[in-house]
């Protein structure tokens, strides 16, 4: 039979053997959870760019549609370019934004009437795309960047 205090001695040696790698695996388990958190949010925050991404090409779009030739503001890409990356929608940095404007017939492939340029007659198509390139940085996973893209359509109403 074995004496108990000589068991009791043995058993806290080896607890406080066993302090140290508690800590070393409370750290490595933290940084795994940390960086899975922080993942998540960067991701929410890039769903948030998208959803405003879109909200600015629609926007863009129904500028343009109440400045056609005939409403006495006639416009131009440059102008519906400026006036999209003005609309200052939070965490969106209009220096990663492009603005593409096109004008076509309606429908889709007919020429102008009257032919000018851009084709901003009532009853034609504007069409506002947004390009937004999201920088995306994970720790200890890198830096990407995404690029988001939305179109918006509508028909020339003035």
């Amino acid at each position: 039979m074995r004496h108990p205090a000589r068991t009791s001695s043995r058993l806290r040696g080896i607890a406080r053997a066993e302090e140290g790698a508690a800590a070393i695996e409370m750290a490595v388990s933290m940084t795994a959870l940390l960086m899975v958190i922080i993942g998540m949010m960067k991701m929410c925050v890039g769903v948030y760019c998208y959803h405003y991404t879109s909200e600015a090409a629609r926007e863009g779009a129904r500028w343009a549609i109440v400045r056609g030739s005939s409403s006495g503001q006639e416009t131009t890409a440059d102008a519906i370019s400026t006036y999209v990356k003005t609309l200052g929608y939070p965490a969106l940095t209009p220096a990663n934004m492009t603005v593409t404007v096109s004008w076509a017939g309606f429908p889709t492939g007919v020429t102008c009437t009257p032919n000018t340029n851009p084709c901003d007659n009532p009853g034609n198509m504007v069409s506002v795309t947004v390009n937004y390139a999201y920088p995306l940085s994970i720790p200890f996973i890198g830096s990407r960047t995404l690029n988001m893209s939305s179109t918006s359509t509508a028909i020339i109403a003035q």
